[in-house]
């Protein structure tokens, strides 16, 4: 028996914290005592598309479960989707998704990649571009690949089930998504594969892509789909509900501190390494109060990406700017013009909004203040006090320097 690998029990212990499922539980120990035996790593496979720049709380999720596998002595191997991000996954979506440009995913890729070394470690991991072996397929090739699996397999997903009676339009290329995420699962031959729950149709594919080749199928790893900031949909960049990893400790915190104290027990499982013995206890209002709970949860989430110093710093900053009323010792700070300007070009000029017409929306919403007091049009014309501090929404502060 290697003494390389923790016992059995003990993986999957702390395989299966925080998952949705483990599918078929059986294989997957199978493999650990088989691999435990030999001294043989498993191969374990993330699949990811970079359809953003960004990654977030919830991206991290299967990429720290990655990272379990290989602090248990296992290889990761993540696939960057060059391919499949120009088709566009369709799980959970209901409608057809804009193809990307080789060129949007490549830059994409890039800033994936510069992120992920934040979590995975490098001496364990094998990344792998699937365009290696798509882009040299003939369209022979291709055409068996489809030949694979039929209609009526595929409208057994959900999805494409839905949109199907809905009369809604499926595009052919989409059918190739899953042929392709589970022909990636042959080239790589995955031991494990990760994924999130509305991707399980698609591990699924990977399984049977294995078997058509007479190869040992994978076991499925799958993980939660956690909800955002606002309690209620998936954490996205698109709904605004997220928490980057590469966000300021500040920022990190101040959003943890702000969501539903519903969202806790998911919070502490999945985005931090909060020991599950102390779990129950910390989520129970009875034993902890939600806001000392979420403080735990929120500093547990910075020490993850920017270290127990920052993590401290962010909670001393956000106790003296919310639980007493002050405002930050260190911030931003914009120069404008002197004399009187629209506020509007404040907001922009500070970063804090996009366009004119978020500008807008933030005033209108009631969320912006100068030295305390509050504006709702963003046109007004405003000539505030040298070094005045600007205050958007509850986290955001920058002080106005005029030049």
């Amino acid at each position: 028996m290697s003494a390389a690998f923790p016992p059995v029990d003990e993986q999957l212990r702390r395989i299966q914290r925080g998952t949705a499922e483990v599918f078929p539980v059986d294989e997957l120990r199978a493999k650990l005592e088989k691999s435990r035996a030999t001294g043989t790593p498993l191969r374990v496979k993330l699949g990811v598309d970079p359809t953003a720049p960004d990654i977030t709380l919830g991206n991290g999720v299967p990429l720290w479960k990655l990272r379990t596998f290989q602090d248990l002595g296992h290889v990761a191997v993540l696939i960057i989707g060059d391919y499949t991000a120009q088709v566009g996954d369709p799980s959970g979506r209901n409608k057809l998704r804009p193809m990307l440009t080789a060129d949007d995913v490549e830059a994409y890729a890039q800033t994936y990649l510069d992120q992920v070394g934040q979590i995975l470690l490098p001496e364990r991991l094998e990344v792998r571009r699937n365009g290696e072996w798509f882009s040299g397929m003939s369209f022979m090739e291709v055409m068996q690949l489809a030949g694979r699996m039929t209609v009526a397999q595929m409208l057994e997903r959900d999805d494409f089930e839905k949109r199907y009676t809905a009369q809604e339009p499926i595009s052919i290329h989409e059918f190739m998504y899953p042929l392709m995420q589970g022909w990636d699962s042959v080239v790589v031959r995955a031991d494990v594969e990760l994924g999130g729950t509305d991707q399980r149709f698609n591990l699924l594919v990977g399984r049977d892509m294995q078997r058509s080749q007479s190869m040992a199928t994978q076991a499925l790893v799958i993980n939660p789909l956690v909800a955002g900031t606002d309690g209620s949909k998936k954490m996205s960049k698109s709904a605004g509900n997220y928490v980057g990893i590469t966000e300021s400790p500040t920022e990190q915190f101040g959003k943890c501190m702000s969501v539903p104290d519903t969202l806790l027990r998911d919070w502490v499982t999945c985005f931090t390494d909060v020991d599950e013995g102390a779990i129950d206890a910390l989520c129970d209002p009875a034993q902890t109060h939600p806001r000392e709970a979420k403080e735990v949860m929120a500093k547990a989430v910075v020490t993850r990406y920017h270290g127990a110093e920052a993590a401290d710093e962010a909670a001393e900053g956000f106790r003296r700017v919310f639980a007493q009323g002050h405002v930050p010792d260190e911030m931003p700070e914009v120069v404008m013009p002197p004399g009187r300007f629209p506020l509007v070009d404040l907001l922009m000029k500070a970063e804090f909004a996009k366009s004119r017409g978020e500008a807008r929306r933030l005033a209108k919403q009631g969320g912006v203040s100068i030295d305390g007091d509050r504006f709702t049009d963003a046109d007004a014309s405003i000539n505030p006090e040298l070094n005045a501090v600007l205050r958007v929404g509850k986290r955001r502060f920058a002080r106005i320097v005029r030049g």
